[in-house]
């Protein structure tokens, strides 16, 4: 994975985030990414993740659906152990975000989780892979 990551960012700061068929099989063609910096929880290690991201208004919804994997991506825990904010690169611009991780025992995760699904409808066939529910982590760009 790391590999195809490494292609994903190399492709999204040459192309100002934009991904074609001629990226990762195209499986990102026409959708919009960021890149999510983040910090290992345990590694200490800086980490850069290319993540699909719907829109919530001015902000980005993420899900950390894993593709349906029994457990939440390593990135999820490693945003809500962080300070709450962090960098995201998105089309040609780095830009500071707030983040606010979303399970589903919040009121709001059923609101974002249906945005993000809704935007990226693999959501649901992820669903069938898993008895987890998967989190949304809401960025909010700083001005």
């Amino acid at each position: 994975m790391a590999d195809m990551n490494t292609d994903i960012i190399e492709a999204f700061r040459t192309n100002a985030g934009v991904l074609g068929a001629d990226v990762a099989g195209g499986y990102f063609d026409g959708k919009r990414l960021v890149l999510l910096h983040h910090v290992g929880r345990v590694s200490a290690k800086e980490y850069v993740t290319p993540l699909v991201a719907a829109s919530d208004g001015d902000a980005y919804v993420l899900c950390g659906s894993a593709a349906g994997a029994p457990k939440d991506p390593a990135w999820v825990a490693n945003v809500e152990d962080g300070p709450g904010e962090t960098t995201i690169e998105v089309g040609d611009q780095t830009v500071r975000a707030t983040t606010t991780v979303v399970r589903p025992t919040s009121p709001e995760w059923e609101r974002l989780y249906g945005i993000w699904a809704e935007y990226w409808p693999a959501a649901r066939e992820y669903e069938t892979h898993t008895d987890r529910q998967f989190p949304v982590i809401r960025l909010e760009p700083q001005a």
